[in-house]
């Protein structure tokens, strides 16, 4: 299989097809960000960079089986401007659609696969005109812990759809493997990650804020809830997004009108759509003060002689008292299981290009899951394993683990 990838990041459509099997010939990548080129080459050094997808030409390069991409959606999302095809990274679709109009006059059995973010129906229907086919929405939360909505295009299985016989991807839905943040947050966290950002925390648990509408944290507090927001505690975080709205109507949206900076829950058990933006998925946790001190006959914890701060019962997983919130990032190991990268893949950049080339990336077990549909091309042993697997029964810890090969740990 000869593959040609544009846009091609941190290579994830690599990564799902080494990790399905397929016996890749030549992996063409064009790509022009530094960073993820390292990364690229570390993980794969026979892939043939080619630079910008601007000077790309399909008779210069093997018979191309499979064209993947994932043009910048910037122009399209509803999180951005919305210029369409007048931002000029968004015009970079046209790139895509001029390469797949010379792979297919080179090789008419070849398929293709572009994944582009939600946007509005007329940017729709003019890709799917361009391409022949209309997408499928596939969204990531099936297979991670991750909201990410997605539509993808291909022609790898499709189907005729309506009165005017439209052609469209017939992918099926991936299977729920049921997921939750819970599921891939690391027991033990550095210090580095958390924010000393008191006021957001005071925002979401000033006490007028609680009297308005809440739902209870494990019966100790109230997190304060705007219209239509219920927080599902789990345990002892909550996944939050900082956000800047109106403070007087918080679903306004315009150009120039006031905001604050406030702390919005999930309430799914997953997390907001990675970006490269890390205050889009913020962690707040309960901090609990370690004591020295025992428990009582009433199982109430105490500090020394005293029997005051007592909130914990004998047996519970804490040994301190409730002490307010805390709020953090997510890790980049947190970032790379949300992206279910699997556990071979090795990181030799900083963790800010990290969390970058995460956001910008794709979610892996999708694109397997779409790859799984592909017929006619030999297969060798298959590579991949699980991204949940346990990995660390060699005493390695999640810290020492990102920047080795077991990019994933147990949890």
């Amino acid at each position: 299989m000869n593959v040609l990838s544009v846009f091609d990041g941190m290579s994830c459509g690599q990564i799902a097809l080494i990790e399905l099997g397929f016996k890749i010939d030549k992996y063409y990548a064009a790509e022009i960000d530094k960073p993820a080129i390292t990364q690229t080459q570390h993980n794969f050094p026979n892939t043939i960079q080619l630079g910008s997808v601007t000077d790309v030409k399909a008779k210069d390069l093997e018979k191309i089986d499979l064209f993947i991409g994932g043009s910048p959606c910037q122009g399209f999302s509803f999180a951005g401007k919305q210029l369409n095809f007048d931002d000029p990274r968004s015009a970079l679709f046209f790139e895509y659609v001029r390469l797949w109009k010379e792979i297919k006059d080179i090789n008419p059995n070849a398929v293709f696969l572009l994944e582009n973010v939600n946007m509005k129906k007329e940017y729709l229907r003019v890709i799917s005109e361009y391409l022949g086919v209309f997408p499928v929405r596939i969204n990531s939360n099936l297979v991670s812990a991750q909201n990410r909505d997605r539509w993808y295009w291909s022609n790898i299985r499709t189907k005729d759809v309506g009165l005017f016989s439209e052609l469209w991807t017939d992918i099926p839905q991936p299977e729920d493997k049921g997921i939750l943040l819970k599921d891939i947050l690391q027991n033990e966290v550095d210090s580095k990650y958390f924010l000393n950002n008191p006021k957001m925390i005071d925002f979401v648990t000033d006490e007028w804020r609680l009297n308005k509408k809440y739902t209870q944290i494990n019966g100790e507090k109230g997190l304060p809830q705007l219209a239509r927001q219920y927080a599902t505690w789990c345990g002892d975080f909550i996944c939050v997004a900082m956000r800047g709205r109106n403070p007087e109507n918080p679903s306004d949206r315009k150009t120039g009108s006031p905001t604050e900076q406030r702390l919005e829950p999930k309430t799914d058990g997953k997390t907001n759509c990675l970006t490269s933006v890390s205050k889009d998925n913020l962690i707040m946790t309960k901090n609990y003060l370690q004591l020295k001190g025992g428990f009582d006959s009433d199982n109430r914890f105490y500090k020394g002689d005293s029997k005051h701060a007592a909130c914990l019962t004998k047996g519970a997983d804490k040994t301190g008292y409730f002490d307010g919130y805390k709020l953090r990032r997510l890790t980049p190991i947190e970032c790379a299981r949300l992206q279910t990268i699997p556990e071979w893949y090795e990181w030799i950049v900083s963790d800010t290009q990290i969390y970058r080339m995460l956001g910008n990336g794709w979610t892996v077990e999708v694109i397997k899951h779409i790859f799984s549909f592909l017929n006619g091309f030999e297969k060798t042993e298959v590579r991949g394993e699980n991204f949940l697997k346990h990995t660390n029964n060699d005493g390695t810890s999640d810290k020492e683990a990102l920047h080795s090969p077991a990019v994933v740990t147990s949890f």
